[in-house]
């Protein structure tokens, strides 16, 4: 039976496709919980395995030739696992070029744009003292969804976003996406998007992932504390 992955995770959407991925791949793991709301991430221990301060990471202890190694990024983490496992991602050449580039839209463009999002729409107005800028409001609520309508046309012509079947692109762009409400959102002009969300949602793999430890998820909007540790580093 392989060794225990060692994840570093909190419940955010990051987090969550690490979590869905050991899930979907039926790895082994044990967690090891990174608050970010009270600065875990910047202890010298977890910047041994993640130099960026970010989580997710994992140590593997069963790496390359057999040897331990320590990947951060979360794209490169799901690269790695779809590798080691031969598991989603991608059956063809064709295919894994075509995870490759919704992976990488969605680590350059969808996770930043609707973090930025999230953070004028919902963190921003209640900072002390209060940042509610209109301008990058409506800048990042309007690139959002601009790439929500890229990704409803992908899924017209697709039954995942990627493949005719579920792949790391899938879940690296799912928590995002999960979370269209909070950044302002509407899926009465995205059926496909819609569709997707709810075929995704169904799936074990993915509702094991996101609830590990989702009671841990909390609303930093009124927590000074966090905000400090988040924002002003």
């Amino acid at each position: 039976m392989p060794a225990d992955i060692d994840l570093y995770f909190w419940p955010t959407p990051n987090g969550w496709k690490v979590s869905i991925a050991l899930e979907e791949m039926g790895l082994p793991y044990r967690t090891h919980l990174i608050d970010i709301g009270k600065g875990a991430q910047f202890t010298p221990e977890f910047l041994k395995i993640a130099p960026n301060n970010r989580m997710p990471a994992i140590v593997d202890p069963e790496g390359p030739d057999g040897a331990p190694i320590s990947i951060f990024e979360s794209g490169a983490i799901l690269q790695y696992l779809a590798r080691k496992t031969g598991q989603f991602g991608g059956r063809t050449e064709r295919e894994r070029i075509a995870v490759d580039q919704w992976l990488m839209w969605q680590m350059g463009g969808l996770g930043p744009m609707a973090g930025q999002a999230h953070h004028f729409l919902k963190y921003a107005p209640n900072m002390t003292p209060p940042n509610d800028l209109p301008y990058a409001k409506n800048r990042y609520r309007a690139e959002t969804a601009r790439l929500y309508s890229v990704l409803d046309r992908q899924l017209a012509t697709s039954t995942f976003v990627a493949a005719d079947t579920v792949t790391i692109a899938d879940f690296a762009i799912w928590g995002w996406a999960s979370l269209w409400e909070g950044q302002q959102q509407t899926l009465d002009d995205k059926p496909h998007m819609a569709r997707w969300l709810e075929v995704m949602a169904a799936r074990p793999g993915v509702q094991a992932g996101r609830a590990l430890h989702a009671e841990k998820r909390a609303d930093f909007r009124s927590d000074k504390g966090a905000q400090s540790a988040l924002f002003k580093r």
